[in-house]
């Protein structure tokens, strides 16, 4: 079982073909009560369903980092089974950049690729420790995978690369850069000209 956003057009057409092989759950970004349907615990509870395939982070991004994960993955309960994924781009770039490239540019891109060559690491069962809220419980998960595949982990949001960050959030950025610079004592010692 896969859970994923519904799309439109063509790629709309082929999600729902390919949807109709097993029972997968599409939901609208812009529809809160559609994201509050997903996480249902029933399916997690039946142990006659297969298990859910989530990737946490809602978007793809250029394979050196993992990015914030969505809370609402972790806050179902039960076991997750963390599987770290890194592409290697010598033969194809599977990352795609949809501000740059049409989805039928990307397809193009990606068939016409010598490989897709990526290493998948299964790592241990986790489950959420007893005083953990769903957020630290994906920070932990997140964490692993990272260190697993090489990465780095940020603490932002994927979809940072289809908006504008918020002032606020700059603001507070800059805060804690103009501490470090002043706990290190960069400043007012004659190193800043």
């Amino acid at each position: 079982m896969c859970v994923g956003q519904v799309h439109g057009g063509l790629l709309g057409l082929i999600q729902k073909s390919c949807m109709k092989t097993a029972q997968h759950v599409l939901f609208e970004r812009s529809e809160m009560k559609d994201r509050h349907l997903v996480r249902k615990k029933e399916h997690i509870a039946d142990k006659t369903k297969l298990p859910i395939l989530i990737f946490p982070e809602g978007t793809c991004i250029n394979n050196t980092s993992v990015m914030m994960f969505k809370k609402g993955s972790f806050e179902v309960g039960g076991t997750i089974h963390p599987v770290a994924i890194k592409y290697d781009p010598r033969f194809g770039d599977p990352f795609w950049n949809s501000m740059k490239y049409s989805t039928m540019t990307y397809a193009f891109k990606l068939l016409t690729s010598w490989a897709i060559v990526c290493n998948v690491w299964y790592l241990p069962p986790m489950v959420k420790e007893e005083e953990e809220d769903a957020v630290h419980f994906a920070d932990r998960v997140k964490a692993v995978i990272a260190a697993q595949g090489g990465m780095s982990v940020l603490p932002w949001d994927g979809g940072l690369k289809r908006k504008k960050v918020k002032e606020s959030f700059k603001e507070e950025q800059q805060k804690k850069y103009c501490r470090i610079v002043v706990e290190n004592g960069a400043v007012g010692n004659g190193n800043v000209h």
